[in-house]
């Protein structure tokens, strides 16, 4: 009674494809493999992809660099 074999795991699938049907559990599956797959390329330390670079870049360009001045003093 501890465990459970192997025909109460399939019985246990079937009764979630009813539930859910396929579709809706094969987009759960891609959202999550997609969830895990932009995890593990944002924990890669110093690895950027190149559109990260050029938009970097891009943004740098745009940028304005000025010094603020106190009138009040």
């Amino acid at each position: 009674m501890g465990s459970f074999s192997i025909w109460h795991w399939l019985i246990v699938l079937v009764i979630v494809m009813l539930v859910f049907g396929t579709k809706k559990l094969r987009n759960i599956g891609q959202d999550l493999g997609g969830a895990v797959k932009g995890f593990k390329d944002g924990m890669k330390p110093g690895e950027e992809s190149k559109e990260q670079i050029q938009q970097g870049a891009a943004t740098a360009e745009k940028t304005v660099d000025v010094q603020a001045k106190d009138i009040n003093k």
